[in-house]
């Protein structure tokens, strides 16, 4: 596994600010409206229940229910479907069955963070107009692609959401999310960070390419591109069509470790901030990353031509790396061939050491520390 180059700070750098997403103004709410949430944890107990206190800030919520746990989680899209827009309007080809998918995964890979089953997803499809959903071969494109997905992370589709919402979503455009509920059954399955330690290994799952997080960077490179979206990354393949490459769904690869026999110490969905979401968990320990994967070509393309260094990358986009398993160091090997199995690429790639709370890349020299990630 190669790392990235690294490249010097450059006057043309195109940043995700400059996209339009700074997160300096978006995770001080976040961070406000935790605290206000953390007040109303009270209310379960009229019903007997109670939270898990430790799933506050983590990537899904926890219910202890008596003899399980319940874990639920709503996620976005964002805004890749805009790139499917493109691209149907240059191809003719619908893109919405991998959009389907990309919206599941952006809930069920943020709820099997905590141990969870994921067991029923709820779609939300909000157009902005009825026009919307007269396109025949794009409707059928999207209610195939999320059955498909569910099958392959076996949860029930619930229902869900159709609005209308001319005014609020613009016209021609449809803003996609989903909900997800799952189960922690047994109640040793729960992973929110309690057992993890210095000695824990760190196996880093592949991802597909940019998945849906940085597409407001990578949309906005399009103005720089000769051919725009239709511009090649390699021979054969399209910036659009490697940007619409789907997102890998990493709940078949925790069920299969379930089986195993293997719990996880804790996991992170490495989605928005990048690599910095190995720093999630509050305990203050040193992540030291040895091996990182081969960039995705289209993740290169996207540094190169946004002329982002090192930092920058993997500041916010996930670099080959979907999702991260903090294990046992007994369990480390074994980890990497259960997700192998399921088709996913896995490598052992770092440990958890004693030390302050800072995130160390190795073969690209880059260190992040506790005040490079704040989501509490």
């Amino acid at each position: 596994m190669n790392p990235t180059p690294t490249s010097l700070p450059h006057a043309d750098t195109l940043s995700y600010e400059q996209a339009g997403v700074n997160y300096d103004l978006i995770d001080p709410l976040k961070v406000t409206a935790q605290r206000a949430a953390a007040g109303t944890a009270g209310n379960l107990a009229a019903h007997g229940f109670s939270e898990v206190k430790a799933s506050r800030g983590e990537s899904a919520y926890v219910v202890d229910v008596g003899p399980f746990y319940i874990a639920s989680i709503v996620e976005c899209l964002g805004s890749k479907a805009l790139v499917a827009d493109e691209m149907h309007a240059l191809t003719g080809r619908s893109y919405y069955a991998g959009i389907a998918q990309d919206t599941i995964a952006m809930a069920i890979n943020d709820l099997i963070t905590v141990g969870a089953t994921p067991l029923v997803v709820q779609a939300y499809w909000a157009a902005g107009g009825s026009e919307w959903f007269a396109d025949a071969q794009r409707s059928r494109s999207l209610v195939e692609g999320w059955k498909r997905a569910c099958d392959v992370c076996q949860v029930a589709w619930g229902g869900g959401e159709t609005p209308a919402l001319a005014g609020i979503v613009a016209e021609g455009r449809i803003d996609l999310a989903a909900s997800c509920t799952g189960l922690i059954n047994p109640k040793e399955r729960l992973s929110v960070g309690d057992k993890l330690a210095p000695g824990d290994a760190i196996v880093l799952l592949g991802s597909s390419g940019i998945h849906a997080n940085g597409l407001s960077l990578a949309r906005k490179l399009v103005e720089r591109l000769p051919q725009g979206y239709l511009t090649e990354v390699e021979p054969g393949l399209t910036y659009g069509d490697a940007l619409l490459a789907p997102t890998t769904l990493y709940s078949p690869v925790t069920e299969a470790l379930f089986r195993a026999g293997i719990t996880p110490h804790y996991c992170a969905n490495i989605t928005g901030h990048g690599w910095r979401k190995l720093l999630r968990h509050p305990a203050a320990h040193r992540y030291r990353i040895h091996t990182v994967p081969d960039v995705p070509t289209v993740l290169r393309f996207i540094q190169r031509h946004a002329h982002h260094d090192d930092r920058e990358a993997y500041s916010t986009l996930n670099m080959g790396a979907g999702f991260a398993l903090f294990v046992k160091a007994a369990d480390a090997q074994r980890t990497v061939e259960v997700a192998q199995a399921q088709g996913i690429p896995a490598w052992l790639a770092g440990e958890v050491e004693a030390g302050p709370k800072e995130l160390l890349i190795e073969p690209v020299n880059l260190k992040f520390g506790v005040d490079d990630l704040q989501l509490r």
